[in-house]
Formats: structure tokens, sequence, C-alpha cells
């Protein structure tokens, strides 16, 4: 009988690629890349005031309903994963169970919103940072400050991710079991220090200024907190060749990522509601004060600070998370020589076993966007924004795709994950793809601007990013492995 990884490679070797990365990712280790993009501690720390000033405490109820949606796209892209055990994740099974067209498609959208996430995450160290320590604000312009703070997060995870698999999971999983306890430990200390019952998530009397659409105009626009947050679970998906039995494991770490994250960030956000001494204070709705500065109230200087350490600490992993898959999608899109300068970009590193050359490209690429913040704040605000739009596109060709199959007879229940449950959830997924894409690019100021061409800002950075993707792909296109 052969070894479990040689057993494995087979997938790749009838794909016609030859395996190049070493298998050590486990059940665990498979969660915690997942578990580490999703970061609650990052993402509900960096846009816990966005949420909070469009509908008050009643915001929390857009986390639950972006969750059903969203869980209903990670049990087709468990599905897929199970199918198609290929480095790339979304593009690697769009290209299989849709085209190479479609699969360029979804790739090439998805770098876009993978690389603005990039520079997005690496943000997220201007808000704890200095809250750690006044030293951490050197420049005295806070964009640029950012920026700076970002492009040395990013430094480090282009170093490690170029460094190797290994040093990745460890460092990955290590940083999921601290984020695990130090949200169960928030969690539980903002439970004990609570001035009022759960019912205040019922709450809508500090409303948002979002016009139109009546009384659920805010919470559409809340709801791009929980969306920020609730994607990128397909992670698992996109490290299959590094995953020991990833038809096993890859599915099950997509689902359990998802459905953790989501757990503990609802009672996050409770805890912070619960517990907060005045629910009137305007800083809790503003950038410069948010969810770092109600922990600091609630918890006082020295314990606050602890929580804090821990999300600059998640901040990090999940800059490694998201650096990585961005650099396996990229490396897999070279692979079949889908995109400019593929020799380069497709190769391994034949020592530390990653893609090195596309790990240092996507950092290279996610220090020039905070360059660009850091004179121009506002567009990179919108951009991502947009970025979330592009990510949510991608993943609704995905599961479009999926669902075309499955009209046509392709995919049989007895074969299917998902069983006789498949079609009704992947019409759900299809469903609300649509119904996010259009909330979310929907022409907001609060979130784009005021001009109007800041306001369509969805539409016009789509527009440039498909024309730019069409002259890409006039150039690669004769070079695409059918």
């Amino acid at each position: 009988m052969p070894k479990p990884a040689e057993a494995d490679d087979r997938d790749l070797t009838r794909a016609g690629y030859v395996p190049q990365f070493r298998r050590g990712l486990g059940s665990f280790a498979a969660f915690a890349a997942g578990f580490s993009y999703l970061s609650i501690l990052t993402g509900i720390v960096q846009n816990f005031h966005l949420g909070y000033r469009e509908a008050g405490p009643a915001f929390f109820w857009t986390w639950p309903v972006v969750f059903a949606g969203q869980f209903c796209l990670a049990l087709c892209f468990a599905e897929l994963a199970r199918r198609y055990p290929f480095c790339g994740g979304i593009y690697a099974w769009a290209t299989r169970s849709g085209s190479p067209v479609l699969g360029w498609l979804i790739g090439w959208v998805y770098l876009a919103s993978l690389v603005v996430t990039l520079a997005a995450v690496a943000l997220a160290w201007q808000i704890t940072l200095p809250a750690l320590w006044p030293g951490f604000q050197i420049l005295d312009t806070p964009a640029r400050n950012a920026a700076l703070l970002g492009i040395v997060l990013i430094a480090l995870s282009t170093f490690f991710n170029v460094l190797g698999t290994r040093w990745l999971a460890l460092l990955m999983t290590t940083g999921v079991v601290v984020e695990l306890v130090a949200a169960l430990a928030l969690i539980a200390l903002l439970l004990g220090h609570a001035v009022r019952g759960p019912a205040v998530v019922l709450d809508v009397g500090i409303p948002g200024s979002t016009a139109g659409f009546g009384t659920v105009g805010p919470f559409l626009t809340a709801a791009v907190m929980a969306a920020y947050v609730m994607y990128g679970f397909d992670t698992a998906g996109t490290l299959s060749e590094e995953t020991i039995d990833p038809r096993r494991r890859a599915p099950r770490a997509i689902l359990q990522a998802l459905l953790a994250a989501a757990g503990l960030g609802a009672l996050l956000l409770i805890g912070a509601l619960v517990s907060a001494p005045d629910l009137a204070d305007p800083l809790l709705s503003d950038g410069a004060g948010g969810l770092p500065y109600l922990i600091t109230q609630v918890l006082g200087e020295t314990r606050g600070s602890v929580f804090v350490a821990a999300a600059a600490l998640a901040a990090f992993i999940c800059t490694l998370a998201v650096h990585a898959i961005t650099s396996r999608i990229l490396f897999a899109m070279a692979r079949d020589r889908a995109i400019p300068f593929a020799s380069r970009l497709g190769r391994v590193h034949p020592e530390h076993r990653t893609p090195h050359v596309a790990a240092i490209v996507v950092g290279v690429l996610g220090c020039a966007l905070l360059v660009v913040n850091w004179n121009a704040e506002r567009l990179i605000t919108a951009l991502v924004c947009v970025s979330i739009v592009w990510s949510n596109l991608a993943y609704l060709l995905t599961t479009g795709s999926l669902l075309v199959n499955r009209l046509r007879g392709r995919v049989s229940t007895g074969d299917s994950y998902l069983g006789c449950w498949g079609l009704p959830v992947n019409v759900l997924a299809v469903g609300w793809g649509f119904a996010l894409i259009l909330n979310i690019g929907w022409p907001r100021e609060q979130l784009y601007g005021s001009e109007w061409y800041e306001r369509y800002g969805a539409v016009l950075y789509s527009g440039v990013l498909l024309v730019a993707g069409v002259v890409v792909y006039r150039v690669v296109r004769r070079g695409i492995v059918r």
C-alpha cells in the first residue's frame, strides 16, 4: 500500500502536475489556516466602529445573517475541495468544474481582492500598536504611520512565507491557539463586567445616517463589517497540496473555521455591547476608538493592553494567512501558464518548498498599496470595500459554475458531499452571492465618499479591473493549460 502522502499526490500526477510542495498540514493546521484568515480579533477589532456607527447595538443582527449566507458558500466550497484537492482554491475548482476561461477570470478577480485585503489587514497595526505604546506612533499623520507599520508587517509576512510551510504552519497554529484563548478570556471578562442584559442587541436608539431603504438602510450598511470578517474561509482548500489527506481534511477545515469564527464573533459582540459603560459614547463609532477603546474602558489599562496585544498578534497571523493564500493562487495560475512571467512565478524553492517568487511579488504589491495610503487614505478605504465585492464576485462565479453542473446532471446526489441537500444549498449560495454584492457595491457616501465618482467606486474600480483582465487574458490565453 502506498504511503498517505504518495496517495495524495496521485491526484496531482493524474492532473499532469509534478508534486512540489511538502505535505505537512494536519487537521488542526488546516483549520488554523482558515481561522487565521477570518481572525475575529483582527476583523471585529478593526471594524466594530463601522457597524456600531450605522445601526447602533442592533447591528449585531447583521452577524448571524451574513454567517447564514456565507455558510451556504462554505458548504459548496467543501464539496469542491473534496473533489479537486489542488493548490489554487477557487481558481483550480472553477477551472475544472467550469472552464479554463472562467477559472482564469475568477483567479484574476480574487487575486486583486486578496492583494487589497493584504494591505487592509496590515493597516490593523495602526489600531493596536499605538494603543499599546505611544512610541509606535512614529509619524504624526495617522495614515502615514499606518502605512509604515503595515509595510513592516508585510515585510515580516514575506520573510516567513518564503521561509517554508513548516514555519508558516507553526506560526499560524501557535497564533490561533493564542487567539482562541484570548478571545474566550476576553468574552468571559466582558460578560463578567456586564452592566445591562443581552436585550441591548434590540436597541436601535443610536441609528446611523444611511439614506434610503427606511429603517433597513443602516443595517444594510452595517453588514459590511460582518462581510469583511467572514470571507477567506476557503484558505484550507487553497493549501490542499500541502495538506495530508486533503480530500477529508480540507472540507472539514473550511466549515470548522467559519463556524468557530462566527460563534466566537457573536459572543464577542454581545460581550462588548453588554459591558460598554456608555452606549452613547461617540468614540464607540469612531475609528480612533471602537472596540480597543471599549476594552480598555471596561478592563482597565493593564488588562486591556493584554488583549489589545493579542489583537496585534492576531493581525500578524492573519497577514501570514492572507499572504499565503494569495501567493499560492498566483503560483497556481503561473503553473498553468495563465499569467505573464509564468516561468518565474511558477517556481517552488527546492529547499523551502514554497512559491518564493510569488510570495515576494505579493508582498511588493501589498506594500505598493500602502504607499498609496500614505497620501490617499480615502482611496484605500473605498478600495477595501470594493475588494469585498470582488471576493464575493469570485465566490458567486464559483458557486454558479457548480450550480450549472448540478442542473446539467454532472453532479450526482450519491457522489455529492452534500447529498440531497446539494441543490437547495447551491441555489441559496448563488442567491446570497448576488444579494451581498449588490448591498456592498451600492453607492453609499458613508463607505465610498461624497463625490459621484467615489460613490460609484465599486462599479468604476470593477470596470477597470475587468478591462485590465481582458488585456492580460489576450496576452496569456494561448498558454493556458486546458
